[in-house]
């Protein structure tokens, strides 16, 4: 066995203990969904002019956790270039810090012809604010936003503005509701995994060197967002243990097992950020189809090797190659 192969054999067998039980994190979580079931989504949608003629973008909004309009695009292939019948629809999160971008940022998944709804994170550099109350300083940055009130936690905005990103899909004209995926890259595939746990809808996931993976370990270790949350502890060392049990609830080591669609996973095993130690962590407790793309050589990065597979996973999983 060499190097390579050891350090993939003690990443596979990587089993860390679990930071909620879960009976608790289900019945949480199920009692939450319900609350939030029956809101009206509020969904607004105008045409967008573009200087792309083989596109069709509407600009949406949306109310995901509370009353903040979440901006998305919704792309579809325009219709000389677009199949007959309802389509696949890929909900896409950026990484922290972005935004939505541009459409032609999705233009390969247009040449599938599927359709995107390409949301905005709350408060980050997109068009979408966070009509969100602060009661407390925040460390720069967002994730810190309420952090010791788990209710109103900024984690949980983006949980359930995910989870209502793929009911607005669902109701998108053409869509087929059976084949909604959710991609995205570092927050994005930790968004992405996030979503999956809490929406039954999702039928395919693409989580690339995702984030919110044993977060115990990432606030220790990690240089990007969970770094803020290890500066807040840092000036409120009384705040550590109920910080660390609210992040559990956000955790994809303990929300793995929720997980029932097809799941493809890559990470970089020299990131810092996202690390693989904390990837592998969630990745091992998925029960559901699953693959992972090692990348040994490769830092917090998603190389276009790893987009060419998720086009084939994604192609597989929708029967279309």
């Amino acid at each position: 066995m060499n190097t390579i192969e050891a350090r993939k054999f003690e990443l596979g067998h990587l089993r860390p203990v679990p930071t909620m039980d879960e009976s608790a994190i289900n019945q949480f979580w199920d009692e939450i969904l319900k609350q939030h079931s029956n809101r009206s989504l509020h969904m607004t949608s105008e045409p967008e002019a573009t200087p792309y003629p083989y596109m069709n973008v509407d600009k949406i909004t949306y109310h995901g956790f509370d009353a903040t309009p979440i901006h998305a695009w919704y792309i579809t292939p325009a219709a000389d270039l677009a199949s007959e019948g309802a389509r696949p629809c890929i909900v896409t999160f950026p990484g922290y810090s972005g935004d939505r971008g541009f459409p032609e940022r999705y233009a390969h998944w247009l040449m599938l012809g599927y359709a995107v709804l390409a949301v905005d994170v709350r408060g980050q550099s997109g068009e979408t604010g966070n009509l969100m109350p602060m009661e407390s300083g925040v460390v720069k940055g967002w994730v810190s936003q309420g952090i010791t009130d788990l209710h109103r936690s900024y984690y949980m905005a983006l949980a359930l503005d995910g989870v209502r990103a793929v009911e607005v899909a669902a109701q998108q004209p053409g869509i087929d509701p059976d084949k909604i995926a959710v991609v995205g890259g570092s927050q994005g595939g930790g968004l992405a995994l996030l979503t999956a746990a809490l929406n039954p809808r999702v039928a395919a996931v693409v989580a690339d060197i995702p984030n919110m993976c044993r977060m115990d370990y990432g606030i220790l270790h990690s240089v990007s967002s969970l770094n803020e949350i290890a500066q807040y502890i840092k000036r409120y060392p009384d705040q550590l243990d109920l910080i660390l049990t609210h992040l559990a609830h956000f955790d994809m080591m303990n929300l793995a097992p929720r997980i029932k669609a097809p799941v493809m996973v890559s990470v970089g095993w020299k990131d810092t950020i996202c690390m693989p130690e904390t990837i592998y962590a969630a990745y091992n407790r998925i029960e559901t189809e699953k693959v992972i793309k090692d990348y040994p050589f490769s830092g917090h990065e998603v190389n276009e090797f790893q987009k060419r597979e998720a086009v084939h996973f994604l192609g597989r999983v929708f029967n279309n190659g």
